[in-house]
């Protein structure tokens, strides 16, 4: 890599790195960036992504924990249902593109974010809807297999689900911090036995990553509820949109 092609991979870490801290989602920008601005292949570029994920998602969740913002026995369950499933991803990804997954994710994250657009008051931690321990596993074994598979962390698929239950934005996006961590080192393992990571990519991403989560997840405390609400709702749409636009482009 030339010192160029360093700068530039750090500031897509870095945006990546911030939205992911700010609203939870951003690792999807992740590996289409490197694929289609770097040429990296899509098999190289998704466990880079995965092993990037686990210093930051510690990070992210270390500052939304100091902040009181994870919800700890749900979160739990979830990681609880996700870590197993992201080494099950890890190995799928081995022989499945995944591009079927990524419209049902996308599909999904549309009918979220518009969910939360028409919500006429914001949620509060007090009115989150309690889920039983298969439930929340459940959730964590969908949200760990459909992140292993397509590079993006938990939060692209965690976020837009526990959004369309009722949980308030910043709970979701505490889940999102939670998960991150267990998912991508879980993935790692995983493609480390039935694959190969890139080292060298990977240790200029993390280090980008982790400067973005700070500054993001800063940014969202910083705001008001019903703000990040709002914002959530919009990159949900967007983030969905770009998805199926890649899909259809693609085919």
């Amino acid at each position: 890599m030339t010192g160029l092609e360093i700068i530039e991979l750090a500031g897509v870490g870095l945006v990546v790195g911030t939205l992911i801290g700010c609203v939870g989602i951003g690792g999807v920008l992740l590996v289409p960036s490197l694929a289609y601005l770097f040429g990296v292949p899509v098999h190289t570029a998704i466990p880079v992504a995965m092993v990037a994920y686990v210093l930051s998602g510690a990070v992210g969740a270390t500052l939304y924990a100091r902040k009181g913002s994870i919800q700890w026995k749900p979160a739990l369950w979830i990681i609880a249902g996700a870590a197993p499933a992201a080494f099950g991803g890890a190995l799928a990804v081995s022989v499945t593109p995944g591009k079927w997954l990524e419209v049902l994710i996308a599909t999904l994250i549309v009918f979220a974010g518009i969910n939360a657009l028409r919500k006429t008051k914001s949620l509060s931690v007090a009115t989150a809807p309690t889920m039983g321990a298969a439930s929340l596993s459940g959730i964590g074994a969908v949200t760990g297999v459909g992140s292993a598979m397509t590079g993006t962390g938990g939060p692209l698929v965690l976020v837009p689900i526990t959004v369309w239950l009722g949980f308030p934005a910043i709970t979701a996006v505490g889940f999102s911090q939670a998960v991150q961590m267990p998912i991508a080192l879980s993935a790692t393992v995983g493609n480390l036995m039935y694959g190969s990571i890139d080292w060298r990519l990977a240790a200029v991403l993390a280090p980008a990553l982790i400067g973005g989560t700070v500054m993001g997840a800063k940014l969202a405390h910083a705001v008001p509820a019903e703000t990040l609400r709002k914002i959530l709702a919009c990159v949900l749409v967007l983030v969905g949109c770009f998805l199926l636009g890649r899909f259809v482009f693609a085919s």
